[in-house]
């Protein structure tokens, strides 16, 4: 390991280790599809260190986790639809390797009980937009953007603020 993941933060060289060392795992039991589907993850997180000019975060690794299971999982789509289940099943064992690695994310309950802090805190004058991206930088400020479904958040905030305006 070199030095410059030592200065990370502990959770992305905890994320890291636990790529690295499930690739050694998975080459020592001679699992093929889970040691290629791990060296194609750390193949991106280290690209995304080389273009960030430094290690990256465990919630870029994160993020490039959850980027590459949709990826598998949409290519499985696209396989059966080809009438290809072979390859479609390879896909869904890649995304299940990648599941294992990926943090849970905020329940939506959770979602609603911050969105609810950030509306009572903002102030809700002026141009819809403006107050959704108020609210949206408020909620990651409070939130790690990796640990929720941004599209479940942008539903339920939109909903809240109709329901705060009417």
């Amino acid at each position: 390991m070199s030095r410059a993941l030592s200065a990370t933060s502990g959770i992305a060289i905890d994320i890291r280790q636990q790529l690295l060392s499930g690739v050694k795992t998975a080459m020592k039991t001679k699992d093929s599809v889970t040691s290629t589907t791990l060296r194609s993850i750390l193949s991106e997180v280290y690209a995304a260190d080389k273009s960030a000019g430094s290690p990256v975060s465990s919630s870029a690794i994160t993020a490039i986790l959850r980027r590459a299971a949709l990826r598998r999982h949409d290519s499985a789509i696209q396989f059966v639809n080809a009438s290809r289940p072979d390859l479609a099943q390879k896909e869904h064992r890649e995304a299940d390797v990648l599941a294992a690695y990926l943090p849970p994310l905020m329940s939506e309950t959770e979602i609603d009980r911050v969105l609810n802090e950030v509306i009572t805190e903002t102030t809700l004058d002026g141009d819809s937009r403006k107050i959704l991206g108020q609210v949206y930088k408020t909620f990651y400020s409070k939130v790690d953007k990796s640990t929720v479904d941004t599209n479940i958040v942008k539903r339920k905030a939109e909903a809240l603020l109709m329901n705060v305006s009417n």
